[in-house]
């Protein structure tokens, strides 16, 4: 078995997502190739993963393959690859994301999904992630590709509609999502143990269509009646969330700093009042990479002292498709995946987030039906921009970036056609080289 990591400089994701596969009986001894394009975070994760290997008692083959050059090599022969690659990574390109839209009054959270940050960081990234498709085709034809790299819904949608690679796009949201709506109301979690429930939509907007407890009971009118209570409390930082409940009847996915930019009505300079009455973090992913980025440095350094504890499996779900398919043991997930008619009154050529179902044959969604009409609509604003960023890429033309920013609703909600051209222009111009030539 060869499992293929690229990015393998996300230290702390690859941790996590290795770990797991050396916590399981059927992945522990696989060859495990990092791949990266800097050689001292490849280095880090190299350091750490034999640590844990030594920990687990393991027969783990660990491989690091550094640069583009190497980059065939690493795939060739993988079972399975898991894509966690950012391009630019924080500097330069994130703060480019942020600091020229900002010049023209356009605020964000975190711009990694959605927005005029979600639609640079597709542009930048699909034409890396192209070349990585052209490499499986020839060396890997039959591995499954497991993204977990943001902005999901384009990136995992691009590979799935013009490449022939197989791709399921992974988030770490829908396993937690009921959780996260217990945990901010404040209710007894024991009502989830055995619960029923259906996620669907698009990711990082996927709705919590329905909940039940082990007895069938719906809890979604206990969930409303505390909604209120929840809205008016200060230091509640979920409350774009509950705002949704109250407003289009579900709750969804991703958190309240990521929705609050995927939509027109939050974040509004306009009515600066607002940001206080949601708790909106302007500028929070900037913060949390300078805080991340320090954080490493010291973990990485007192892991070095202290050495790695054995790790538990956590909740990821690459080792559990992985195990599912080795074993062809049926397993239950919730991935994005090209909408062949599993919602029904989304694009076909959309990329949805549904229940899919896993085994040895591999992966496949779930028919969902139709959505409520006033949760497809919210979708289709942020599946328009999806759709034209994933046309820029594929044909260049700088008229669909600007298509695609212009119907993003919260772009649009604060500037004008010739503003937003403006800005577009300045943001090619910044990225340079990380971006192609567009016409």
């Amino acid at each position: 078995m060869k499992i293929t990591f690229m990015g393998a400089g996300s230290t702390v994701f690859a941790r996590n997502v290795i770990g797991d596969c050396m916590c399981t009986a059927e992945l522990k001894d696989s060859v495990f190739a990092l791949y990266d394009i800097d050689g001292d975070r490849l280095k880090e994760s190299q350091v750490i993963l034999e640590a844990i290997k030594k920990s687990v008692g393991c027969d783990a083959k660990i491989e690091c393959y550094l640069g583009v050059e190497n980059r065939k090599a690493a795939l060739k022969g993988a079972n399975f690859v898991v894509n966690a690659i950012q391009v630019g990574l924080y500097d330069p390109c994130t703060i480019i994301d942020f600091e020229v839209p900002k010049k023209y009054g356009l605020r964000q959270t975190i711009a990694d999904t959605l927005g005029i940050g979600g639609i640079m960081r597709a542009l930048r990234t699909i034409p890396v992630m192209k070349d990585f498709a052209n490499d499986m085709e020839e060396v890997c034809p039959d591995a499954w590709f497991l993204n977990y790299t943001n902005p999901m819904a384009m990136l995992t949608g691009y590979m799935q509609r013009y490449t022939n690679v197989k791709t399921i796009g992974l988030c770490h949201s829908v396993q937690v999502c009921s959780e996260s709506l217990f945990n901010t109301l404040e209710m007894d979690l024991s009502l989830l143990e055995g619960r029923k429930e259906l996620i669907a939509g698009i990711n990082h907007m996927a709705w919590l269509l329905e909940l039940k407890d082990k007895n069938g009971r719906d809890l979604y009118p206990e969930i409303k009646s505390k909604i209120d209570a929840k809205l008016n409390d200060p230091e509640c930082k979920n409350k774009v969330r509950l705002d949704y409940i109250k407003n289009f009847g579900y709750y969804c996915t991703e958190s309240s700093e990521h929705n609050a930019e995927y939509n027109m009505f939050y974040i509004k300079d306009k009515y600066p009042e607002l940001i206080d009455r949601y708790n909106i973090p302007l500028d929070e992913y900037p913060r949390r990479c300078v805080n991340q980025i320090e954080g490493w440095k010291k973990e990485y350094a007192e892991l070095l002292k202290t050495g790695v504890k054995e790790p538990r499996r956590s909740k990821e779900y690459a080792s559990y498709i992985m195990q599912s398919i080795v074993t062809n043991t049926p397993y239950k997930i919730g991935g994005n995946v090209l909408n062949n008619g599993f919602i029904t009154n989304l694009p076909k050529e959309a990329c949805v987030e549904v229940p899919c179902l896993v085994d040895g044959s591999g992966i496949r969604g779930c028919y969902v039906g139709a959505l409520p009409v006033q949760c497809a609509a919210m979708n289709m604003t942020n599946i328009n921009v999806q759709l034209l960023t994933i046309e820029a890429a594929r044909t260049l033309k700088k008229e669909h970036i600007y298509q695609a920013a212009m119907l993003d609703p919260h772009t649009a909600s604060e500037l004008d056609i010739d503003t937003i051209k403006k800005m577009v222009d300045d943001l090619i111009v910044a990225h340079g080289d990380y971006l192609p030539k567009y016409n």
